[in-house]
C-alpha cells in the first residue's frame, strides 16, 4: 500500500488517487493473527501528510443506550488518566456520545467467592478415596467457572421466566470459549437453548461421533470401543447392563488354556464376533447361554431379542458399506436405522435443530471430501476423525448466543453478559517472537526468538516492554469491544480470582461504576421442563391435509394478483391466480402447445378450485392470447421475453407478469413492454394498478437506463390497454 501510494506524494491536484480509509484502532484485537493497529496509523498519517488528506472523526454512536455509554466513558477516561490509554502510540480515547433515548442499565453479579483454604492455596477438602470408574476428579480451578456458569444461567432463566427477556435478546460474552462451555450446560440443565456458533468443527459433536463411531466399528469391527459407544447411543439405545451382558459373553466365549499347558493364549473373540455367534443361535441356545452367565428371567429374554436384532441391523449395515459409497451407504442407515428421528428424540427441544443440522452435515461431506471420488469408507472415517471440518452454523430461532469477544464484532443485542471478568492478563510467555517493525517502516528492524519473557535479555528490553504495552492497549480495546455490544443492559459477571492480578482487572474497572444485583435463586422446575425431553415424547412435523374450499361466485372487481399468496379464501384471487398460471404455462414461440384437460385439472388442485372455474380460467387464457394483445406471444416480432420476471428496487421486490423487448426496426428503437394481466375488464380505471404499474417502469428504466419502457394491461378480453 505504501509503495503505490508513495509515488503520488506531493503530486498535483488531479493526479493522486482518490484514497478512502476507515478504521478504528480502538477495536483492534487481533494481535494474535499479527494484526497491528500502527499499521493503520501509519497509513492515516501518510494520507494527511504525503496526500493533502482530511481526518474525519466519530465518536457518536447509534446503538448503546445512555448508561452503557456513560460507564464505557468513565471506564476508559479512567484508563486514560492512569496513563493505560494511548501507550502503544494511538490517540487518546475520547467521550463518546449516543443517539439512543433509552436509559439503559449497567448490572453487577455477586462476584462467586472462593474458600478460604482455597483463596490462602489449600485444598478445600481433605484428601479422600474415589472409584474413578464411577466418581469424577473434580479440580478446584474447575468448580469456580462452573459456579459462575450457574449463577449467570440462574439469572437468565429469571429475566426469561419473568418476561423481561427473550433468549435470543442476550448475548453472553467470555475471552475463552470454554467458559461458554460451562454455561452452555448450565442453560441447558434449565431448559434455555443455547447457540455456540463459533464451535464449527463437526468431529467435535457428540452426534456425529456416535455415527463415526457406528462406520468405524462397520469397517474395523475389531475396534471395541466404537462398536460399544455406537450400541450406547440412540442409534441402538443399549443400557449399561445390556452392554454388560455383552461383556460376559465374551467372557464366556474366551477360550481357557490349561496353566500347565506351555500353548500361547487364544485371543478372546471381538465384541463383533459375540454379537453375530449370539444372533446365530437359536432361541433356545440363547437362553442356555444366558443361563451360563446368570439366572434367566423374562428380562434377559428381552435382551436376547435386542442383542439378536442389533447383530442382524449391524450386518445389514456393514454390507451396505462394504458394497455401497459412502455416501449411499450412510443414507441407508439413516433411512433405516430412522437416525435423525431417533437423536431428535433423545435430545432435548432446545438441541435438536443444531443436532439435526449436524447429522445433515455429516452425509453431506460423504459427498464433500475429496469430492466424493474415489472415497473409501476408511478414508471417510479416518477423515472424520482427523477432524478440521466445518459444520454448517445453524441458527436456534430463541436460543441465548454464547460469543467470544472476537467472535461478537459487528453484532449487538439487547442484553449483554460478560463472564469472567476478573481474570487479569495471562501469564508471561516462553518459546515466542518479538518482533520490532514500526508501522510506517519498510522492514522490521529487529526480530528476536525470546525463551522466556521472564527472563529476557537486555537487547531484547525495549522490545518487550513495547509489546507488553501493546498487550496491555489491547486488554482494553478488548473491554471497549465487549462494552459496546450492549443496546440497552450491560450485566457483569466474575468469579473471585486465585489471586489479584499484576493490572487492573475489567471487574475492578467496572464494579464501582455499575448498579449492584442480587443473585437469582434456581429457576422452578417449569421452566427448566420446557426444553426437555424427559417423557421421550415429542411430535415430529406433518403437513396438514389439503383442505378443498368451496367454490363461490367470482367478483368480476380486478384484484392485485400475486403468484406466492394462496393463504387465503379469496376465489377470485385464486381464480386470478389459475389464469397466470396458464399463461405462464404458454410457451414463446408457440410451436404446437395447446392447453389441454390436463393443464385444467392441474391449476384446479393447485389453486383449489372448481372444474367449472378451472375450466373458465382456460378459456380466459385462450381469449388472452388469441386476442389484440397476441403479438406479446410472437417470437418474430419479439426479440427477449420472460414470465414472472422478479425485480428489486428501492429495496422493494417486484414482479412483473410478463417482460419483453420488441425487435428494433429502421424507423424506431427496440423497447421494453411490461405487461400486467387482469381478469377486470377495465384495470387502467383503478388508481392503485396505475401506481403500481408506474413503480414497474421506474424499476425496468433503472435496470436498463435509456431504453424506451412501455407499459399495458392485458384484460379477461384479450385486449391491450396501455398505460400513459
Amino acid at each position: 500500500l505504501y509503495g503505490w501510494l508513495s509515488a503520488y506524494a506531493g503530486a498535483g491536484s488531479g493526479e493522486a488517487p482518490s484514497v478512502f480509509l476507515v478504521g478504528d484502532p480502538k477495536q483492534s484485537i487481533y494481535r494474535f493473527r499479527r494484526a497491528e493497529p500502527q499499521v493503520f496509523q501509519a497509513a492515516q498519517r501518510f494520507v494527511l501528510e504525503g496526500l493533502s488528506g482530511v481526518l474525519l472523526s466519530c465518536d457518536h454512536t447509534r446503538r448503546c443506550a445512555r448508561k452503557v455509554v456513560q460507564v464505557l466513558n468513565d471506564a476508559m477516561l479512567a484508563a486514560v488518566e492512569a496513563g493505560e490509554y494511548g501507550a502503544a502510540g494511538s490517540s487518546p480515547y475520547r467521550s463518546h456520545t449516543t443517539e439512543s433515548a433509552q436509559a439503559g442499565a449497567v448490572l453487577v453479579l455477586p462476584q462467586v467467592p472462593r474458600e478460604a483454604r482455597a483463596r490462602n492455596g489449600g485444598d478445600e477438602d481433605e484428601p479422600e478415596w474415589r472409584d474413578s470408574l464411577t466418581t469424577p476428579r473434580i479440580l478446584v480451578d474447575d468448580t469456580y467457572p462452573a459456579r459462575e456458569a450457574q449463577q449467570a444461567a440462574d439469572w437468565i432463566a429469571a429475566e426469561v421466566q419473568a418476561g423481561r427477556l427473550l433468549p435470543d435478546q442476550i448475548m453472553v460474552l467470555a475471552r475463552r470459549r470454554e467458559r461458554l462451555g460451562w454455561l452452555h450446560d448450565a442453560l441447558l440443565e434449565r431448559g434455555i437453548a443455547s447457540e455456540q456458533p463459533e464451535k464449527l468443527d463437526l468431529a467435535e459433536a457428540p452426534a456425529v461421533q456416535d455415527l463415526v463411531a457406528l462406520l468405524d466399528a462397520l469397517v474395523s469391527p475389531h475396534h471395541h470401543l466404537s462398536l460399544a459407544r455406537a450400541l450406547k447411543s440412540p442409534l441402538f439405545g443399549f443400557s449399561d447392563e445390556l452392554l454388560a451382558q455383552v461383556a460376559r459373553l465374551r467372557l464366556q466365549w474366551t477360550p481357557r488354556v490349561s496353566q500347565e499347558a506351555d500353548q500361547p493364549r487364544p485371543p478372546a473373540p471381538s465384541w463383533w464376533t459375540v454379537l453375530q455367534r449370539f444372533a446365530a443361535l437359536t432361541p433356545t441356545d440363547q437362553t442356555g447361554v444366558f443361563a451360563q452367565i446368570g439366572p434367566t428371567d423374562a428380562a434377559m429374554q428381552a435382551d436376547a431379542e435386542v442383542l439378536a436384532a442389533a447383530a442382524e441391523r449391524l450386518h445389514q449395515y456393514q454390507s451396505w458399506v462394504q458394497t455401497l459409497p459412502p455416501h449411499d451407504a450412510l443414507s441407508a442407515i439413516f433411512d433405516h436405522g430412522d437416525v435423525l428421528a431417533r437423536f431428535a428424540q433423545a435430545v432435548s427441544a432446545s438441541q435438536r435443530l443444531a443436532v439435526l443440522a449436524q447429522l445433515r452435515d455429516l452425509l453431506a461431506q460423504s459427498l464433500a471430501i475429496d469430492g466424493g471420488r474415489f472415497l473409501t469408507p476408511y478414508r471417510f472415517v479416518r477423515a472424520l476423525k482427523a477432524g478440521g471440518l466445518k459444520a454448517t452454523v445453524s441458527h436456534t430461532p430463541g436460543a441465548v448466543r454464547l460469543l467470544t469477544i472476537h467472535g461478537a464484532k459487528g453484532l449487538e443485542a439487547h442484553t449483554v453478559m460478560l463472564l469472567d471478568t476478573a481474570t487479569t492478563s495471562s501469564r508471561p510467555e516462553t518459546m515466542g517472537v518479538l518482533v520490532d517493525w514500526p508501522g510506517e517502516a519498510p522492514r522490521p528492524r529487529r526480530f528476536v526468538f525470546l525463551a522466556s519473557e521472564k527472563t529476557p535479555p537486555a537487547c531484547a528490553l525495549e522490545v518487550l516492554q513495547t509489546e507488553q504495552q501493546a498487550r496491555a492497549l489491547e486488554e482494553l480495546n478488548a473491554l471497549y469491544v465487549a462494552l459496546t455490544r450492549a443496546e440497552t443492559r450491560l450485566v457483569i459477571s466474575s468469579f473471585e480470582p486465585h489471586k489479584p492480578g499484576s493490572a487492573p482487572s475489567w471487574y475492578t474497572r467496572l464494579e464501582s461504576l455499575a448498579q449492584a444485583e442480587p443473585a437469582a435463586a434456581p429457576p422452578d422446575s417449569a421452566l427448566s421442563a420446557q426444553g426437555g425431553s424427559d417423557d421421550g415424547v415429542f411430535l415430529l412435523a406433518q403437513m396438514p391435509a389439503l383442505a378443498r374450499p368451496s367454490a363461490k361466485q367470482e367478483d368480476s372487481s380486478a384484484v392485485l394478483l400475486s403468484p406466492g399468496d394462496l393463504d387465503t379464501d379469496d376465489e377470485p384471487r385464486r381464480f386470478g391466480l389459475a389464469l397466470h398460471r396458464l399463461l405462464q404455462w404458454f410457451p414463446t414461440p408457440l410451436a404446437d402447445f395447446a392447453w389441454t384437460e390436463v393443464h385444467c385439472r392441474a391449476v384446479a388442485v393447485e389453486f383449489g378450485l372448481s372444474p367449472e372455474r378451472a375450466q373458465a380460467a382456460q378459456a380466459m387464457a385462450e381469449c388472452m392470447v388469441s386476442g389484440e394483445a397476441a403479438w406479446v406471444w410472437d417470437n418474430t416480432r419479439i426479440e427477449h421475453w420472460g414470465n414472472e420476471v422478479a425485480l428489486v428496487h428501492l429495496g422493494e421486490s417486484l414482479r412483473l407478469d410478463r417482460l419483453l423487448r420488441t425487435q428494433a426496426k429502421p424507423s424506431e428503437s427496440a423497447t421494453w413492454w411490461v405487461l400486467d394481466f387482469k381478469t377486470a375488464t377495465h384495470p387502467d380505471r383503478q388508481p392503485e394498478l396505475l401506481a403500481q404499474m408506474r413503480s414497474y417502469r421506474e424499476a425496468v428504466s433503472a435496470a436498463y437506463p435509456g431504453a424506451p419502457v412501455r407499459l399495458a394491461f392485458i384484460n379477461a378480453q384479450g385486449r391491450l390497454l396501455e398505460v400513459l
